[in-house]
């Protein structure tokens, strides 16, 4: 029987991704207790641009991922209010130069096979879709499937649609895993006390490396620092999320320096967003005045109308980043009742609703919605030891 501080399932990390695992699980039955030691899209959601994307990603694992959350996110807007500010608005990737353009080329015709839809523009037809876009690009791809929402709005919501189904402990922190005799999972312990299920979720974002660390396994997650620029509030002179070729590259990329590219998207409620730069610095908060003073470059090269407009803030998140690039979704076979949903670096907001979905089919002993051994946890080797550790 289910008590105050016990649940079917215990989510740790109540951002997009811990939200859509619950609301799935909800969804096959479960009563699920969600944790954090922050609050709702406290941490790297509420950092996002909201970006849900099919157009930066190769063919292979992570784009069937986003075909399925893409069309899962169709379902939600259908479902939750529409102030989340889901806008399937599409996508420009644009190009300076002929060889940019040969380079997108063969990058849409393999993800066309893979079954997204990619259509090719003229240097001549970009301003149709984008007024204010610089003159002189080669040309471009525009992604029909590409789409926006409000992060921390769509979180929210969606642990709301869970109804009485689940119970939220904000602000409590998890110490420890509880664990039977046999090395299975009871629950967790937090400051305030212990919480009994049978089944725990790491869905704790850049925090997931710890969290495993707690549950006694390795998983090589580390912060991606990333910076983005709001301008004040304007009338709608971006369109689409547009951004320059060279994303796709930083996106794949696993250097740890700082690395910029230009991409840029209004929003429903009127400022332009501005990124995305990447670099490794743990969890350094840090203001970078070289990252910024690039990103408002990238940005005003796109669009020159920018350079009159005011940037009023700007705000820096983290990206959990695995070294594959590749989420770890599913059960742990290291530790029975453990699964994880984290590491999806910066596509967990478009990833959200996949990674939820295959989580609840995971604890309702269903059938996955496509093949997850790609994600699976324990893929990685075991860590080297420390030199310092026998000394």
């Amino acid at each position: 029987m289910l008590t105050r501080n016990s649940s079917d399932v215990i989510v740790v990390g109540a951002g997009v991704v811990g939200a859509a695992c619950a609301y799935y699980a909800v969804g096959a039955g479960l009563h699920v207790t969600v944790i954090d030691r922050g609050s709702v899209a406290g941490g790297t959601t509420g950092a996002g641009e909201g970006n849900l994307l099919v157009s930066d990603k190769e063919p292979g694992p992570e784009l069937e991922l986003a075909l399925l959350s893409t069309r899962l996110w169709t379902e939600l807007a259908g479902l939750l209010p529409s102030h989340i500010e889901y806008e399937p608005k599409g996508g420009l990737v644009v190009a300076s130069d002929e060889a940019g353009m040969a380079a997108l080329r063969q990058f849409a015709a393999r993800q066309r096979k893979a079954g997204v839809t990619a259509e090719e523009i003229s240097g001549g037809g970009l301003h149709d879709l984008e007024p204010h876009l610089a003159p002189g690009l080669a040309g471009g791809f525009h992604y029909s499937g590409d789409a926006q929402v409000m992060p921390a709005l769509a979180a929210a919501h969606l642990l709301r649609a869970c109804g009485d189904r689940v119970r939220l402990r904000l602000g409590e922190e998890v110490t420890g895993l509880l664990v039977g005799a046999g090395g299975e999972v009871r629950g967790v312990r937090t400051p305030s006390g212990e919480l009994h299920a049978p089944y725990v979720v790491n869905a704790a974002g850049t925090w997931g490396g710890e969290f495993a660390r707690l549950a006694g396994v390795d998983l090589p997650l580390r912060p991606r620092r990333g910076f983005v620029l709001v301008t004040e509030p304007l009338p709608r002179v971006v369109r689409h999320k547009v951004y320059a070729a060279d994303y796709v590259a930083d996106v794949a990329s696993g250097s740890a320096a700082l690395q910029t590219s230009a991409v840029v998207e209004g929003t429903p409620a009127g400022p332009v967003l501005i990124g995305a730069s990447r670099e490794r610095v743990g969890f350094d908060r840090t203001l970078s005045v070289e990252a910024l003073r690039r990103l408002a470059a990238g940005a005003t090269a796109l669009f020159p109308v920018l350079a009159e407009v005011r940037a009023i803030r700007t705000y820096a998140g983290f990206r959990p980043y695995l070294p594959d690039h590749l989420p770890a979704i599913g059960p742990d076979p290291r530790v029975p009742g453990l699964l994880h949903a984290c590491g999806h670096e910066g596509a967990g907001i478009g990833l959200a609703p996949a990674t939820g979905l295959i989580v609840a089919r995971c604890l309702a002993d269903g059938e996955p919605p496509l093949d997850i051994s790609p994600f699976r946890p324990e893929r990685f080797p075991p860590a080297a030891p420390s030199p310092l550790a026998d000394a």
